[in-house]
């Protein structure tokens, strides 16, 4: 799969002369709709001139500002097509062979894509944060990512004190926000046809000074705009529905990483835990 026209702007950052960054800013504030107005009320917009829009995007690769937009529009409507129409659209278009094969490989491509836009030191800054016990961790996904934000909740709450799980698919949500302070960290699992709910939410958490975490896919939930750090992950399968696999490896190796950086606190909590599991006899012992 192409990379979206976002993430040839981040790979491009450095490469940026002062205006072009202005001008990137502006297009990433309300991507991708930022971009679909003409050139000259972009240009104004940004605060630059349409000379400098041409230039840029012909960076990213474009031949011009009309293929720019083209490549928008298609990524609109990737980001807002329904499963009907994702299921149309693969039946066209997808190879010959098994189920499992075509699945499976579109699945390690998104893999693939996931790691490769991945920035290894926001990885590392996000598993500081949440190593950090001092600051309260609260974790909320949507209709169907609620389930890898449940994942998510049970592992950390293992692995250190005061994780939060919050229901975004319930009305007593904002109940969960009481206790959230500045500093807090608010992790939140966000992928196409947006919800409005996850996203007062986020809206609600940054104006409390808290540092959200984003897992999203490639086109990017409007929560980045609030976020600290944002987890791109690519969703696209052979399937009415979206796959997760990439989001959830993600996950798991966050869960992995905190694990390590706060070992000593785990060890005690897995010990513990372990006690009151024997004393339940919730599990079988063979032994």
């Amino acid at each position: 799969m192409a990379e979206t026209a976002q993430e040839r702007i981040k790979a491009v950052g450095g490469q940026l002369t002062r205006a072009e960054r202005q001008l990137a800013d502006v297009i990433l504030e309300n991507y991708p709709m930022s971009g679909l107005g003409s050139i000259t009320r972009l240009a104004e917009k940004a605060g630059v001139s349409s000379p400098t829009v041409a230039r840029m995007v012909q960076k990213l690769g474009f031949s011009g500002f009309p293929e720019f937009q083209e490549a928008l529009r298609d990524e609109l409507e990737a980001q807002i097509s329904n499963p009907i129409a994702k299921h149309e659209s693969w039946s066209e278009a997808a190879p010959q062979g098994h189920i499992l094969n075509r699945f499976t490989d579109a699945v390690m491509s998104n893999i693939r894509q996931t790691l490769a836009h991945a920035d290894p030191a926001e990885f590392d800054a996000v598993t500081a944060l949440l190593a950090d016990s001092t600051r309260a961790v609260f974790v909320a996904g949507g209709r169907i990512t609620h389930a890898l934000a449940e994942y998510l909740h049970m592992h950390l709450h293992v692995i250190r004190p005061r994780v939060q799980l919050i229901r975004t698919t319930n009305n007593a949500w904002p109940h969960d926000l009481l206790d959230l302070e500045a500093g807090d960290v608010v992790i939140l699992f966000d992928v196409r046809r947006y919800e409005n709910t996850t996203l007062k939410l986020a809206e609600i958490a940054a104006q409390r000074g808290a540092r959200i975490v984003l897992f999203t896919d490639q086109w990017q939930s409007p929560i980045a705009r609030h976020a600290t750090a944002s987890f791109n992950c690519r969703i696209e399968a052979p399937s009415a529905w979206d796959s997760t696999v990439a989001m959830q490896l993600m996950s798991e190796t966050l869960i992995a990483a905190v694990q390590e950086r706060a070992w000593e606190q785990t060890r005690e909590r897995m010990k513990t835990l372990e006690e009151i599991f024997d004393a339940t006899r919730i599990f079988r012992k063979f032994v």
